[in-house]
């Protein structure tokens, strides 16, 4: 039983970074030309990475602060329906960290990827 719930916890962070990856890359995508513009009045490939990997772990606190709720709201169903239930703040901690390390990790790719961007080519793009 725990490694089937171990599997299935695994599957939903790659679904859910994968999730982050590709919101992550739309934004990249969409905001071409803000990343040529300040590229070009002088925004180092270190500011644009910071600004992206931000922006990632943002989503991955909204998912996770989302994820705790749901997951409360869930339990107090269960406990109105008569079945014992617990929380234990271990597990939130260990919810939070994996899932802000999901996003960060999953965030690396779009956040590269914007920071190597040309500042020419970008501005071309429009």
């Amino acid at each position: 039983m725990t490694l089937l719930l171990g599997g299935i916890a695994a599957v939903s962070l790659l679904v859910g970074g994968l999730g982050i990856m590709n919101i992550m890359l739309v934004a990249v995508t969409e905001r071409t030309e803000e990343i040529g513009v300040r590229r070009a009045l002088g925004a180092k490939k270190i500011d644009l990475l910071v600004q992206f990997l931000l922006e990632a772990l943002f989503v991955s606190i909204i998912g996770a602060i989302t994820g705790i709720v749901a997951g409360i709201w869930g339990m107090k169903v269960f406990d109105s329906q008569g079945f014992n239930t617990a929380i234990n703040i271990q597990s939130i901690k260990i919810a939070i960290v994996v899932a802000l390390g999901s996003g960060l990790l999953f965030g690396v790719y779009p956040a590269v990827s914007a920071s190597s961007v040309p500042p020419v080519e970008a501005l071309r793009r429009q």
